[in-house]
């Protein structure tokens, strides 16, 4: 017989027929972490951020300029010594220009003034038509301390919710996966020079709450499978995780692309297209840190909490029973999960999907087996139950009495014959 074609991967994620090892391949996706986040912090330490005018302080002129290129309004710039200035094109054709001038505060006035004469002479208007706005670094410094301690306070309230509603092993779990949300986002700004402004800020702090969201639904599920399949002592916590992961990845992947497909909406046709760059930073802020949360739920919270689990006594206990008895740990499919607790008595065609996802239950330990449905350990080899008209031990036909027979089936006396007298 010729084999069944194999299934997409959309197809099986579908139809609820991944199998997929997220705690098994645990090092890889910390080590892929680390080294992201280890990129950045050192990117961090040597470059820096590139913080807005906001936080560290300068003078903006804003100036309508229809056919001027950003790089002569530059090399306009540079002629006064002032070629590292920030200069964007906002929407109505309006070139902003930001730069932080040093001196005493009547050389700073003097080449304010040149500046504006410069750029009203580029655009071919008057003077009077250039914006001039001074910002100091107080401003920013106030965003930032204000931002520290929003964070620190959702941390905490974090950290008590989960652990009153789940426990304080996924307090840690959501925790760690939010620091390494933060690391990322800020990493990936350092690495790419993208400007932080105030927006940016408070995408950071929207990003805590996707983040969070994910990391709830998956431990709601593992938490609802611990109480329930788990609870049998038949899989490991490790697979109780492998099989919730993979009972609410699409439901995740959904809920992270419905949310960033209209904030890529807005960042490349309102930014790019359209011109309004006022809605660049906080765009890109949120799609890194939806994208890095979406992945930190699956690949670092999920893990991490299954590691912590699994150094309990109760659950060391299961581990090292499956491991003695030889049984090989295969992750289980959600339908083939829904056929075993479902208590499936047919051993003959298994309700699992095709393919070999199903498990049997063998001693009370799950192996790798064809079904999907959980074979009962105790019983007839067909896991039905014995009827009274089924075969007996020993291969002798049981059950009923046949009529006028004797109990095991042996004929009765004959009847006896009147005699005439």
């Amino acid at each position: 017989m010729s084999e069944a074609p194999r299934k997409s991967i959309w197809f099986r994620l579908y139809h609820g027929e991944t199998a997929f090892d997220f705690v098994g391949h645990r090092w890889r996706w910390f080590i892929l972490s680390g080294v992201v986040i280890l990129v950045g912090v050192v990117s961090l330490l040597t470059r820096g951020l590139n913080f807005g005018i906001d936080f560290k302080g300068g003078t903006a002129w804003q100036v309508q300029a229809p056919h001027v290129s950003v790089a002569s309004v530059r090399s306009t710039m540079g002629s006064v010594g002032l070629p590292d200035s920030t200069i964007q094109v906002l929407g109505g054709n309006t070139i902003e220009v930001q730069s932080k001038l040093t001196g005493t505060q009547d050389a700073k006035n003097t080449l304010e003034k040149t500046v504006a004469t410069k750029l009203a002479a580029l655009a071919h208007t008057d003077v009077s038509q250039v914006s001039i706005t001074d910002v100091g670094p107080t401003f920013g410094s106030d965003i930032t301390n204000k931002a520290v301690r929003a964070l620190i306070f959702v941390l905490l309230a974090i950290a008590v919710y989960i652990s009153l509603r789940f426990e304080w092993k996924m307090a840690v779990g959501a925790l760690v996966a939010l620091v390494h949300d933060i690391l990322v986002t800020v990493g990936v700004y350092s690495i790419s020079g993208f400007q932080v402004t105030p927006a940016t800020v408070i995408a950071f702090l929207t990003i805590l709450g996707y983040s969070l969201y994910d990391t709830v639904v998956v431990y709601d599920k593992v938490k609802e499978n611990t109480t329930g399949l788990a609870a049998t002592g038949r899989i490991t916590y490790a697979d109780t995780v492998n099989l919730s992961m993979n009972q609410v990845l699409m439901r995740s992947l959904n809920t992270s692309l419905v949310a960033i497909l209209p904030i890529l909406s807005v960042l490349i046709i309102g930014a790019y297209i359209l011109g309004a760059t006022t809605l660049q930073d906080f765009g890109l802020a949120l799609t890194i840190g939806l994208a890095t949360g979406a992945y930190s739920s699956i690949f670092i919270a999920s893990p991490l909490l299954a590691i912590l689990k699994e150094r309990e006594p109760r659950y060391a206990t299961i581990r090292a029973r499956v491991a003695s008895r030889g049984a090989v740990s295969v992750p289980l499919t959600p339908a083939a999960a829904a056929a075993m607790s479902g208590g499936g008595t047919s051993g003959g065609a298994g309700s699992g999907p095709a393919g070999g996802d199903g498990a049997r239950d063998r001693g009370s330990v799950l192996t790798p087996g064809g079904g999907g449905a959980a074979v009962p350990s105790a019983g007839t080899s067909d896991g039905g139950a014995r009827t009274s008209s089924g075969p007996r031990a020993g291969g002798r036909p049981g059950g009923g009495r046949p009529s006028g027979g004797r109990p095991g089936g042996r004929p009765g006396p004959k009847p006896r014959k009147k005699r005439r007298r």
